[in-house]
């Protein structure tokens, strides 16, 4: 180590050396055959147990306190104590290498300051952090200061201000002020009582400037905030606090640095304070900053984010609360703070709420905006709750294996994100995948709605979903009412840039999507193995959610084994497009089972409904012009449909379209038709064998048709004979078994 004046005392008199003997505990003698003659207790070349060779020094130790005022290099290999404050003064550098730990052994008096004008270089790694902690034989928050560093970055609590802990001056004109470089640093038990209101944090950085490296730091069981910014531009880089006896990070004064991947845990108020000034809610510079890659795991009292003291303008990406809800807590005094959030100085996007459905819970806060944030999927600062992998190694208390068993899906996600079967999603809300990104969601996994009538999931036009369920693990979402019935939540809603003869740029009945274009091989993803359950919600007087709805899908698009049940509406309901449909199942809808309308070109094959409350089928062409064009246009193979159905197996309408039918098996219900006389160009369309129904059987009972409002006299259009339909006439098709439910 490098020796340093100092202008109080030392300690130097704490310094030892321990001398080991390899075979006698007591020292060696004098031994006439050593080359130098050496005396007993000689640190070289002594007789060590019947041969000469120098005897190692195994350990020192040093106290530090007082003041540093030149530069000084700590030394890894020596154990340090904090007796008390030790300071490095202005113009002055301390430097502690890897692996250095320093023990606290001045109760509440010792602390390390760094005076403005002074650095600090701390220069850990990952697998050799530097250490400052506690001496006590059972360490306990607050036992010690902390680290406390003073700068002459802007602040606006003005400038030559008073630490309030520390007594050291702060504050100046220079945003990129440099107070050294901290990097791969643990502090553990600070949090000291400096005065009856005041304590000390585990690391306090006053205006501290930008031109200082800051980062993998960690504050561990902390007796007030973990880390805490006091104005200032420095950036937080990697920061993680566990265990705070108040908040975990907090920032002030003016902050205007930015927060890039913080893992928070267990703190006990706060995961996050933020707040700009306590006597000025506006003054200046207001406290500004963009957070990403947030992760705050609870139980916490006050929520993850506390939004006081007049905030700031607040930016949060990719937010991953477990085990709280946000929070924010405005006081309805605080006007400043009320404002910004009225005033949309508060974003945040992407936040992701696991094992808690409070979501926002600001009983404070007097305004009514609530927009301010977007749920979706989020991986904070790395891994959801657990803990990220760059905190490996140098980071303690916190569990690499640790996850959540249940995650909130809400809002928007624009990016490319796949979900995890081992975890339950709760749907709480409107989900969508915005254009451009994608959602994937693996085999075996279960999302149950929660929401309500507000639950629905959505795809863009120009986004895409991949659901990769299997025969033996589907995905599926359904409802998660302790009595679930239908109706309980929305559905799947996917928009796509196929042609429909709506138009293009047209709004989806529900969701709000926009659809339609000249794309007829669109791909909006693909969907295989998946069962939606209790759909159908009520989304105004006169829309209701289908259990999957597929607008303007093109051909790209794989939408094979899927099943709806126990829809409140239709259970799979194509609005024009081009994608084909495999391997369908619904039982039990509300309304019609499969519905296909508004120029739909795809088609069909092994289709199996049953128990729906209207039509088997409802294909249409378009309810405000029968003739529109393209013209719905289908081939149907290999059709089931088990009764009772009030509206028959098909229900030809608004327009009917082009339709082939091979292969069709009917129990318990007629063939249906229902065209009413006064729908022309169905009536027309079927006089002219656009309906042509090859191969159909009836039975229990074989009524056969029965179209009581169709006005022609065209019925070869069908031709009864055996059908296997979907594959076992009215038993379970050998495609269906094992992910479906409800047909046997």
């Amino acid at each position: 180590m490098k020796k340093t004046i100092f202008s109080l005392m030392l300690s130097l008199a704490a310094m030892t050396f321990v001398v080991s003997c390899s075979d006698d505990d007591n020292l060696p003698t004098n031994d006439p055959t050593c080359s130098d003659g050496i005396k007993n207790g000689d640190e070289t070349d002594i007789d060590c147990g019947g041969s000469c060779e120098p005897c190692s020094t195994t350990g020192t130790s040093e106290d530090l306190e007082g003041d540093i005022t030149e530069d000084t290099e700590l030394d890894a290999a020596t154990a340090y104590n904090l007796t008390g404050a030790y300071i490095v003064k202005s113009g002055a550098t301390l430097t502690i290498p890897a692996g250095t730990t320093i023990k606290a052994a001045g109760g509440t008096a010792a602390f390390i300051g760094v005076e403005r004008g002074a650095k600090i270089n701390i220069n850990g790694t990952a697998t050799a952090p530097v250490v400052l902690t506690s001496g006590s034989a059972s360490p306990a928050q607050g036992d010690w200061g902390g680290l406390v560093i003073a700068g002459d970055a802007p602040t606006n609590k003005g400038v030559d201000v008073t630490t309030e802990v520390g007594d050291l001056t702060y504050g100046g004109a220079n945003a990129a002020d440099n107070s050294g470089s901290i990097t791969y640093l643990r502090v553990e038990y600070t949090g000291a009582t400096f005065s009856n209101d005041k304590e000390f944090n585990g690391v306090s950085l006053f205006g501290v400037g930008s031109g200082t490296k800051f980062e993998n730091v960690q504050s561990y069981m902390g007796g007030d905030d973990g880390i805490e910014f006091f104005g200032g531009a420095v950036n937080g880089v990697n920061l993680v606090s566990i265990g705070s006896g108040d908040d975990s990070i907090d920032f002030a004064d003016g902050w205007i640095g930015s927060g890039t991947n913080w893992y928070i845990a267990e703190g006990a108020k706060a995961g996050i304070e933020g707040s700009n000034n306590g006597d000025d809610g506006n003054a200046t510079p207001v406290t500004t900053t963009t957070l990403k890659n947030i992760t705050v795991v609870g139980p916490v009292s006050e929520g993850a984010l506390f939004f006081k003291e007049g905030g700031g303008n607040f930016t949060v990406e990719n937010f991953f609360v477990s085990g709280a809800d946000l929070g924010i807590n405005v006081k309805d005094t605080d006007t400043e703070a009320n404002a910004r959030i009225d005033a949309d100085d508060l974003m945040i996007s992407n936040i992701q709420f696991a094992d808690t459905p409070a979501e926002f819970a600001a009983t404070n806060y007097a305004g009514t905006n609530a927009d301010f944030y977007v749920e979706g999927v989020a991986t904070g600062a790395g891994n959801g709750a657990a803990a990220p992998d760059w905190a490996a190694g140098w980071t303690t208390g916190l569990s690499n294996s640790a996850a959540a068993s249940q995650l909130n899906l809400a809002g928007e996600i624009s990016g490319d994100v796949e979900l995890d079967a081992n975890v339950e999603y709760l749907l709480t809300s409107g989900f969508v995948v915005k254009e451009g990104g994608s959602l994937t969601i693996p085999a075996g996994t279960t999302i149950t709605a929660t929401g309500g009538t507000a639950a629905f999931i959505g795809v863009e036009r120009g986004a895409t979903i991949n659901i990769n369920g299997t025969a033996t693990a589907p995905v599926v979402m359904t409802s998660g009412a302790e009595n679930p019935a239908q109706g309980d939540w929305g559905g799947l809603v996917i928009a796509g840039d196929a042609p429909t003869n709506k138009g293009v740029d047209v709004t989806t009945e529900v969701g709000d999507l926009t659809y339609g274009g000249a794309n007829a091989a669109d791909n909006s993803g693909s969907i295989t193995y998946l069962r939606v359950e209790y759909t159908g919600a009520t989304f105004s007087n006169d829309k209701e959610f289908n259990g999957v709805s597929l607008f303007g899908v093109g051909s790209g698009t794989k939408f094979e084994n899927v099943q709806s049940y126990m829809g409140g509406d239709d259970g799979i309901e194509f609005f024009g497009g081009a994608v084909d449909g495999v391997n369908l199942v619904s039982i039990g809808s509300g309304d019609d089972s499969i519905d296909f309308a508004d120029g739909w070109t795809g088609n069909g094959t092994n289709w199996y409904i049953k128990e729906g409350a209207k039509a088997g089928i409802e294909g249409s062409n378009n309810g405000d012009d029968g003739d529109a064009t393209p013209v719905t246009t289908t081939t149907l193979k290999n059709i089931t449909v088990v009764g009772p159905v009030s509206e028959g197996a098909l229900f030809f309408k608004e327009g009917g379209g082009s339709f082939t039918v091979e292969n069709f098996y009917t129990e318990g219900v007629d063939l249906g038709i229902n065209v009413k006389d006064t729908d022309t160009e169905a009536n027309a369309r079927i006089d002219s064998d656009a309906l042509s129904i090859t191969t159909i059987e009836f039975a229990s009972p074989a009524t056969g048709f029965s179209a009581t409002n169709y006005a022609g006299t065209n019925t070869d259009f069908y031709t009864e004979a055996d059908a296997s339909g979907a594959g076992n006439k009215a038993g379970e098709p050998d495609w269906a078994a094992g992910w479906t439910v409800g047909i046997n």
